[in-house]
């Protein structure tokens, strides 16, 4: 029997669903997904394991211009890729029709690329023919010998099609991951990222600046004890983060132990402190420690 793997990377602007295509396509969530640009900040692989093949998907931050340390790392990883990609996933949206810089290095790429227009369920359907003609017309003048498919990730719209379309494009290979690995992200990585994602949704002040860091991840008889760190850049976020009498980290924690427990099919106790670690995202050294 042939057997086809590849790695299928799914790049784009933020905010634009990669990452809920990205869960949608494996069935599982493994990239946060929140209403705030930017905010998968790793390179998260979700791999679909059949009889006959292996998709690795590869989720990355939204395309910006970046402007401090963390940013710029979070570009490289896009970068990366686009260098190992056996097939592109261009993740654009309608009334999105920017012609930025980078699509000069995706040009120059020899893999297959499909652009991908998403959240066409927003779109009413009596206009809906009208509004696709003139989107598909404008990422073909800019990507001539691309596939384009109009789908919404978060309706699974087109999906069966765009999956056929991925397998057809696959090459004859042995999987490169065991059969039963579903990421390349350790539990502890997931825990940190369901913290800050409902760290988004609780508190709309300084989201950019929160970053998780899980320093006991310990299995028990009945359940997974674990302990994270929430880090801030100034001890006014500290204030903010933990709110009056505590209400905003106790909300958070609530929140979190929901999802992880959702997410590792277990019971956990949960415990979160809060530390100042001044200016994070502009220095090298503490990104490394935050694993980026």
């Amino acid at each position: 029997m042939i057997h086809k793997s590849g790695f299928v990377n799914i790049i784009g602007f933020p905010n634009t669903g990669k990452s809920t295509l990205m869960n949608s396509l494996v069935g599982e969530k493994l990239s946060i997904t929140t209403y705030k640009p930017q905010t998968t900040r790793h390179r998260i692989l979700g791999i679909i394991n059949e009889s006959n093949f292996q998709i690795i998907f590869s989720d990355t931050p939204g395309i910006i211009d970046p402007v401090y340390p963390m940013q710029k790392i979070m570009m490289q990883y896009v970068e990366k890729a686009l260098e190992d990609a056996d097939i592109i996933l261009f993740l654009t949206e309608i009334g999105k029709l920017e012609n930025i810089p980078i699509f000069n290095e995706i040009k120059k790429t020899n893999v297959p690329i499909i652009i991908l227009i998403n959240k066409i369920d927003q779109i009413g359907i009596k206009y809906r023919e009208y509004v696709l003609y003139d989107a598909i017309n404008h990422w073909h003048k800019l990507f001539p010998n691309s596939e384009i498919l109009p789908i919404s990730a978060l309706k699974k719209m087109n999906q069966d099609l765009l999956m056929n379309k991925i397998i057809d494009l696959l090459s004859e290979h042995p999987p490169y991951y065991s059969k039963e690995f579903l990421s390349n992200r350790s539990k502890r990585f997931f825990v940190n990222e369901i913290i800050r994602e409902k760290y988004f949704f609780i508190q709309k002040e300084i989201p950019y600046s929160v970053e998780i860091n899980t320093i006991l991840f310990k299995k028990e008889k009945t359940f997974i004890y674990i302990l994270s760190y929430i880090y801030v850049e100034r001890n006014s976020q500290k204030g903010i983060l933990i709110g009056k009498r505590g209400d905003s980290l106790k909300k958070l924690k609530f929140f979190s132990i929901k999802s992880i427990e959702s997410f590792l099919r277990t019971k956990i106790k949960l415990n979160l402190y809060v530390k100042v670690s001044p200016y994070w995202r502009y220095d090298y050294k503490k990104l490394k420690f935050f694993g980026y």
